[in-house]
């Protein structure tokens, strides 16, 4: 897989993990179960569990996609990478890794896992940031 395949993979599973809670809530939204403006920010949450855990999973790829992409383009713009395409997609493995732990549930065996994930992906973000150098 190359960088920019990853990339697309990381996008793809951003781009898809709020379908995910969409196809929850727009049903609610639509047969009057509730309001238009029942998720709006600052309001306790009364989703499933497991909807507020995929919501929080979008989340984390949504801050963490900028820096990966900027990488992997940088990589690419300036033709270096062997790294990146070495590297990158074992980022995408640790966010499958780490969205499955969230999806499961909220144990500290299951955090422990979503932390080393994010962890994992920071720091090969960070060999393939210095890999350009």
């Amino acid at each position: 897989m190359t960088a920019l395949t990853a990339l697309a993979y990381f996008a793809g599973i951003t781009l898809v993990l709020p379908l995910i809670y969409a196809g929850y809530r727009v049903p609610l939204l639509m047969t009057g179960k509730k309001p238009a403006d029942h998720w709006t920010r600052g309001r306790p949450e009364d989703d499933p569990g497991l909807i507020i855990r995929l919501k929080h999973a979008h989340m984390n790829c949504v801050e963490n996609i900028g820096p990966f992409a900027v990488v992997v383009l940088i990589a690419v713009l300036t033709d270096k990478t062997q790294v990146t395409n070495a590297v990158a997609q074992f980022v995408v493995y640790a966010r499958l890794v780490q969205i499955a732990a969230h999806s499961i549930g909220t144990s500290f065996a299951l955090v422990s896992v979503r932390a080393t994930m994010y962890i994992i992906q920071v720091f090969l973000m960070l060999y393939m940031l210095w890999s350009l150098f």
